[in-house]
């Protein structure tokens, strides 16, 4: 089990921050030939990016939807996110190829989806919890007084740290 971090905790991040959503809605269940592949080819993406340094993929969570799992990703560039979507090299291209090539099979059976967005800022809040989601991928710190509230950590942006240094 993960150590619980007591008190009030917050992300530290300064510099470009993509948030990527990425998740599959499984419309007929019974055609695990058609889903089961594209879930378990997740696990083989993740784990080549996660040991790339330089791959620009910075933590990840997974968690179940209402239409199936939902993976979120956060990247430290769009450039490097784009760059491992279209290299013929890694994991990811062929998965993509022959989930379409079952998909056109039966359409409808299974969905993809995938929604990406390049933040200025975040803000985040973590109490009696280990380190999660945006601050599990980047690192975690204690809330300082000026960062107390919500609006004061989203206004300082993604750097509390570096912002209390200013």
């Amino acid at each position: 089990m993960a150590r619980i971090t007591p008190g009030r905790m917050t992300h530290d991040h300064s510099g470009e921050l993509v948030v990527f959503l990425i998740g599959m809605r499984i419309n007929r269940p019974w055609r695990i030939d058609l889903w089961w592949p594209a879930f378990m080819a997740m696990p083989k993406m993740l784990r080549e990016l996660m040991t790339d340094p330089d791959s620009g993929l910075m933590g990840f969570r997974m968690t179940m939807g209402s239409g199936g799992p939902l993976l979120v990703q956060y990247w430290n560039s769009l450039d490097k996110l784009y760059a491992y979507a279209s290299d013929s090299t890694a994991e990811h291209r062929p998965a993509w190829a022959a989930f379409n090539k079952r998909a056109r099979k039966v359409p409808g059976a299974v969905g993809i989806w995938h929604e990406t967005f390049v933040t200025e800022r975040a803000e985040s809040m973590y109490v009696a919890m280990p380190p999660t989601g945006l601050a599990a991928a980047t690192s975690s710190v204690e809330v300082i007084r000026s960062r107390d509230r919500a609006a004061a950590r989203a206004e300082a942006g993604a750097t509390p740290s570096a912002s209390a240094a200013a």
